[in-house]
């Protein structure tokens, strides 16, 4: 997770959208929870009707809106089927409310993180661009795409979707337990029980999930510079019949990768079964539970106790089923982002100078060079010289390199100690 925390500069950057992001989700939740507590109050109205007892009942335990709302439905002197009608509308709009929130939440959140993955490739390839000629003959531009392409594209999926889903879980945990609490501790307790469970889960299969990501991430860069490499030395593999041997190992980096992400799937798949066992066993005991309670309370009013709890279980279905998900792209966020972080703290051997100055050569041009390297040392003591209009070749080895030594003059590749250009006037370079 430490990796990822380079990314607070963007939800920095982003804090209004971030902000109003967090607001919509709280306001999203808020009326989504109020729909159980009506229902509830529903069922108990229904069953006093059925009873032919008149009396107001209590709306102890609700959110104040829905106290108000009941309150001046109870002030009106309305019919059993006109305050019904009420309650279900008030349902039917609590439910809108919380779309609508829900819909602006996506429209802060997950724009933001498109605007933050821009920024982020951006920065990679501004990145690139100061990067001198050693770097890119060390690494493949397959992996170089990846970087820029996948591991960006799966950081996006931690800045928005991740983050959206966890403060929403975050919120509509925190809004059912505020309210379950409230209504009946003990049965709370009971329903939460099989939680412990689930955080035991989520520990060990996020440990297994973060290795084979970071795993898979390798092989997918390995794959991309193999297709790259083919792909630009297509020439040459046809003039060496190379193709069916280019397929065949095409071909084992493509099982390869397909058995890491079949692993990685499989892991991933205990997450939805586990969710749903452990919904269903909430359940369960919600109803058993409280029916025993129910059975001993003779005002009756329990049944409602029972329906808001279902509801509120329903509710954290998916947040909870959520959490495998989550955690997974977590998880890859964090791999991924820790490739791009390697590749963001390198630093170019050669760097341009702040204020560079031309200089202009006329003459015989000479070059003595103590010693090249590029990502491995190439040649020892040689040396160059060139008339006007005249090509270059390195001298003082038993090949000529290509590309020209104009490579080295301009410091496309890092040589290791001074070298001195001789024509109208000598300088070093470094």
């Amino acid at each position: 997770m430490k990796h990822l925390s380079v990314l607070n500069k963007y939800f920095w950057k982003y804090r209004y959208r971030f902000g109003f992001g967090i607001l919509f989700i709280v306001l999203s939740n808020y009326f989504a929870i109020l729909a159980p507590q009506i229902t509830g109050y529903i069922f108990n109205m229904i069953q006093e009707y059925v009873e032919g007892n008149s009396s107001t009942l209590r709306t102890s335990n609700y959110d104040p809106l829905v106290d108000v709302f009941i309150g001046e439905l109870n002030a009106r002197n309305l019919s059993f089927a006109q305050r019904l009608g009420f309650f279900g509308g008030a349902i039917l709009v609590f439910a809108l409310l919380s779309g609508f929130f829900l819909f602006l939440m996506r429209q802060t959140i997950i724009v933001m993180s498109r605007h933050i993955e821009f920024d982020q490739k951006n920065e990679v390839f501004a990145h690139y661009l100061t990067l001198d000629a050693n770097f890119y003959k060390t690494h493949s531009t397959g992996d170089l795409m990846s970087r820029i392409a996948e591991d960006v594209s799966r950081v996006r999926m931690y800045t928005g979707p991740a983050i959206m889903y966890l403060v929403n879980l975050v919120f509509r945990i925190s809004f059912c337990l505020f309210y379950m609490l409230k209504k009946d501790v003990i049965l709370t307790l009971y329903v939460l029980s099989p939680l412990p469970i689930l955080a035991v889960t989520i520990y060990i299969v996020n440990n297994i999930i973060n290795k084979k990501s970071e795993n898979i991430q390798a092989k997918l860069a390995d794959l991309t510079t193999n297709a790259q490499e083919s792909y630009s030395g297509i020439r040459v593999i046809k003039s060496f019949v190379q193709e069916k041997a280019m397929f065949r190992f095409f071909n084992l980096n493509s099982e390869d990768y397909k058995r890491n992400a079949i692993s990685l799937a499989k892991v991933e798949s205990i997450y939805f079964p586990t969710m749903t066992l452990l919904i269903g066993l909430s359940t369960l005991l919600t109803i058993m539970i409280g029916g025993l309670y129910a059975a001993k309370d003779p005002s009756g009013e329990y049944v409602s106790t029972i329906v808001e709890f279902v509801m509120y279980i329903n509710l954290l279905t998916f947040p909870v089923s959520a959490i495998g998900w989550t955690a997974s792209m977590i998880q890859r966020g964090a791999a991924s982002q820790k490739r791009l972080n390697e590749f963001l703290q390198t630093e170019p051997v050669i760097k341009d100078p702040v204020q560079p100055t031309q200089t202009l050569v006329e003459g015989d041009i000479h070059f003595d060079i103590a010693g090249i390297k590029i990502g491995f040392e190439i040649c020892e003591d040689a040396w160059v010289s060139g008339r006007p209009g005249s090509d270059l070749a390195l001298k003082g080895i038993d090949i000529i390199l290509n590309p020209s030594a104009s490579h080295f003059a301009f410091g496309k590749y890092d040589i290791r100690k001074d070298f001195v250009l001789e024509g109208s006037r000598a300088f070093g370079v470094a």
